[in-house]
């Protein structure tokens, strides 16, 4: 009797892990790939971008160009910032404290709450340019994007209200350009302030040897040599 209980629950245990392979696993692998899918649209959308632009500017020192860095990386150098896309390689479920995670589109199937997830970052150019690898970039935004292509956006300022609508959103190349030009005007309107002069007094021999080439300063939109991060985009 006894063996056959353990029999019972082994067989139990083992339709769980198919079932959960089937249906959860598969599903993450459908994002996955839907995420990848859609971050190539970003990188032709961000090219295309910088090609337009270069036509109605003349002046060659301003930097525009678009650097690939592989399959899960793409930079837009736009004047004297440097805007990285980076998708994330891992698939991630909404939180249940997520708004999204209420609608009636999750609730009704918890497989439309895993996403892939395309993250955006500023930094200055010459952070890039000099490379000061002590410097600090700053997250704007990030994009959820489910298997069935419903996207979330989350970020600062306008970036954290005009696409909010998981449940009813679908990404399309449009919204796309219309992203990757909010991001772009969020990125310029964010300029280098004079740090705090308490914020610099002291620096290393090091420091200073180094200055042209890879500063120990750190260096980052809005405070100077020292960034601070605002709170956790959540």
């Amino acid at each position: 009797m006894e063996n056959n209980k353990f029999e019972e629950h082994l067989a139990q245990g083992r339709d769980y892990l198919v079932n959960t392979l089937k249906n959860k696993t598969g599903a993450k692998l459908d994002v996955y790939k839907n995420t990848m899918e859609w971050f190539k649209v970003f990188k032709l959308e961000l090219a295309a971008c910088i090609d337009l632009i270069k036509q109605e500017i003349d002046d060659d020192r301003i930097r525009l160009r678009y650097v690939e860095k592989g399959d899960a990386e793409a930079q837009l150098f736009i004047g004297s910032d440097v805007i990285i896309f980076n998708m994330h390689t891992n698939v991630f479920q909404l939180s249940p404290r997520n708004y999204a995670s209420q609608t009636s589109y999750v609730r009704q199937n918890p497989l439309n709450g895993f996403c892939g997830i395309i993250r955006i970052y500023d930094f200055l150019a010459d952070s890039y340019e000099y490379n000061r690898h002590h410097d600090v970039g700053y997250m704007i935004g990030r994009i959820l994007i489910n298997r069935e292509s419903h996207f979330l956006m989350q970020g600062k300022g306008q970036l954290g209200f005009m696409y909010k609508d998981f449940m009813h959103q679908v990404l399309t190349k449009e919204v796309i350009k219309d992203i990757i030009l909010r991001v772009s005007i969020h990125a310029l309107d964010f300029d280098l302030f004079i740090p705090p002069y308490g914020a610099a007094q002291t620096a290393t021999v090091q420091d200073l040897q180094t200055l042209n080439h890879s500063s120990q300063l750190k260096t980052g939109k809005r405070l100077g040599f020292k960034f601070e991060a605002d709170e956790n985009i959540t």
